[in-house]
């Protein structure tokens, strides 16, 4: 993985065999983001994305193995108990145009992905939400 900052964007190329969740969080946790929006394209062939249930409070994992095209990676990172904590959902294409997406759990790259991480001034801590049973954002 390489990334080089310019202003409050910092613009990143992660690399063949690098896991996206992973590699955002070392970023992260190195240049002390504790609050920014994150996009990306790119390519990936091993990933977990799923859809949660607020009815059931369970969560839906689908994982898959082929290379796909990432067409939308969007999401956050926030703080929970002042952690890093981020919360992303993929959309992605197969060969045959067929669209797969949810929830972020895991991506491994098959080519490149190409990623912005604009940094926002400020915090936004989560706490959990017992109705909903999700982390949601807490302003004080």
């Amino acid at each position: 993985m390489e990334y080089r900052r310019f202003g409050d964007t910092l613009v990143c190329r992660m690399e063949r065999g690098e896991e996206i969740l992973t590699q955002l969080k070392n970023i992260a946790e190195k240049e002390n983001i504790k609050l920014a929006e994150v996009r990306a394209l790119g390519a990936i062939d091993d990933f977990t994305v799923g859809c949660y249930d607020v009815s059931e409070k369970k969560y839906y994992k689908n994982h898959f193995t082929f290379p796909a095209e990432i067409t939308a990676l969007y999401g956050n990172i926030t703080t929970m108990d002042g952690e890093y904590y981020a919360h992303l959902h993929l959309t992605c294409a197969d060969k045959e145009g067929h669209a797969f997406g949810g929830h972020l759990n895991e991506a491994v790259i098959f080519a490149t992905c190409e990623m912005f991480i604009h940094v926002l001034d400020g915090t936004v801590d989560r706490i959990h939400d017992d109705e909903t049973g999700l982390n949601l954002f807490h302003f004080e």
